[in-house]
């Protein structure tokens, strides 16, 4: 008997020790919802089974800008006090263009990608419900609705409670659940070591499409609006110029984690599809190409993290509009207000238009994540003028490699800006 409450206590307290470990974690768990979510999962599934480990660079060379533009945002917010856009439209000229410009465009492009994350979510609810109760395939369309509606409902509820921890609590459930899903999937399926490293070698596809997949990976994995809602998730969190160190090692940690879910879902794709020829195109695809290859346990366990995935995307996604909106008044962010009701209201009323009209979400979903790469430009040049203003930083002086680094991004940016711009126009 002693032996038996021993192994319990001995169990509860590892798992004690494990949550606390994952909720010590930071606003570095936002960044993850924000750049992991289906739009993310769909471009690495549909660029792995497409084209193997071709596109492994584009994605480590977005982690790479990506956590640097976390840590100095996050930077910012902690020496000067400010958040970013309300910074730019006091201390930049032509600071309140910029912050507009940067506004529309990144809601646009979020609640965009919005469309296609509720789309596919809600058909992989769909499909699981079809396994157990096989006469809904007959009502697909209307099924696929009422799940939408019903999940976008419970989560407008969930944002009514309105608190930084409790969203942050949400978060980490549906992010420790995607990030074990596929890197456990990543150990039934995997791509040859060889494939990888000849992945890292910069190439963009030749093909029809290939343009448009490269700048969807840099506007999902590279997002503006990961950086820009990070001082307000930075002050949220209670953290102060005490907690530079910690504000850094969060940003690392949280650029590892994107890197290494997001090529751990590009892998499986790679080893499960890319050799038999099947690229994904629909929702189902991923169920029937997968299913016999990697077996039903590793379909399960994909199934799980892309949902969750999805899942974890549309709390950071509402709320970006009216922190953006708010970081543009104020710097802060009231979530009680009427204001913020009213927007997160019209972007689940946006959440529901591809499964309403019956589109492909996946289609949807890369075309939408290329409108969040034009806007790069501008989020990157503006904390790089606020980080190298003296008065502004006061004894805090911006290292140079901080600067090349930025300078850097930018140029990315702009390339990957060009080749989306193309990309649309082929497209359309």
């Amino acid at each position: 008997m002693n032996k038996l409450t021993k192994n319990s206590t001995g169990n509860t307290s590892l798992i004690k020790k494990f949550m606390a470990l994952v909720l010590a974690f930071g606003p570095g768990i936002f960044a993850i919802g924000y750049t992991i979510g289906t739009g993310s999962v769909t471009s690495m599934i549909v660029a792995g089974s497409t084209y193997g480990m071709q596109l492994l660079w584009v994605l480590l060379l977005s982690c790479v800008f990506s956590g640097l533009l976390m840590y100095v945002y996050g930077n910012y917010a902690l020496i000067s006090g400010e958040t970013a856009l309300y910074a730019f439209r006091k201390h930049l000229k032509w600071g309140k263009l910029i912050a507009i410009l940067i506004i529309v465009g990144i809601s646009f492009g979020q609640w965009n990608s919005l469309m296609g994350i509720m789309g596919i979510s809600a058909n992989i609810i769909y499909e699981i419900f079809a396994i157990y109760v096989p006469e809904i395939v007959r009502y697909k369309y209307e099924s696929v609705i009422l799940i939408a509606v019903v999940v976008t409902a419970v989560f407008y509820a969930l944002l009514l409670v309105g608190k930084y921890t409790f969203f942050e609590k949400i978060l980490v459930i549906f992010v420790t659940i995607m990030g074990l899903s596929f890197l456990i999937s990543l150990f039934l399926v995997y791509p040859l070591p060889s494939e990888v490293l000849q992945g890292l070698i910069p190439t963009i596809p030749k093909v029809e499409g290939g343009k448009m997949l490269v700048a969807a990976f840099v506007g999902t994995t590279m997002a503006a609006a990961t950086f820009l809602s990070r001082p307000l998730f930075v002050k949220g969190k209670g953290w102060t110029i005490k907690n530079r160190a910690q504000q850094k090692k969060d940003a690392i940690i949280a650029a590892i984690l994107v890197f290494s879910i997001s090529a751990a879902v590009m892998a499986v794709a790679t080893g499960a599809l890319f050799h038999q020829g099947k690229p994904v195109t629909q929702v189902l695809d991923m169920v029937n190409t997968l299913e016999p290859v990697a077996g039903k346990f590793a379909l399960t366990l994909f199934f799980f993290g892309t949902l969750s995935a999805g899942l974890s995307s549309i709390f950071p996604i509402l709320l970006i509009a009216p922190i953006l909106v708010a970081d543009y008044q104020s710097g802060k962010l009231d979530t009680s207000s009427k204001q913020f009701k009213i927007i997160t209201a019209i972007a689940c009323l946006f959440a529901l238009i591809v499964p309403v009209f019956g589109s492909n979400p996946v289609e949807m979903q890369i075309v939408s994540q290329i409108f969040n790469v034009f806007v790069l430009p501008l989020v990157i040049i503006g904390i790089m003028l606020l980080i190298n203003n003296k008065k502004l930083m006061k004894d805090y002086k911006t290292n140079v490699w901080i600067n090349i680094g930025l300078s850097l991004a930018f140029i990315f940016s702009c390339v990957i800006s060009y080749n989306g711009v193309i990309a649309l126009f082929d497209y359309f």
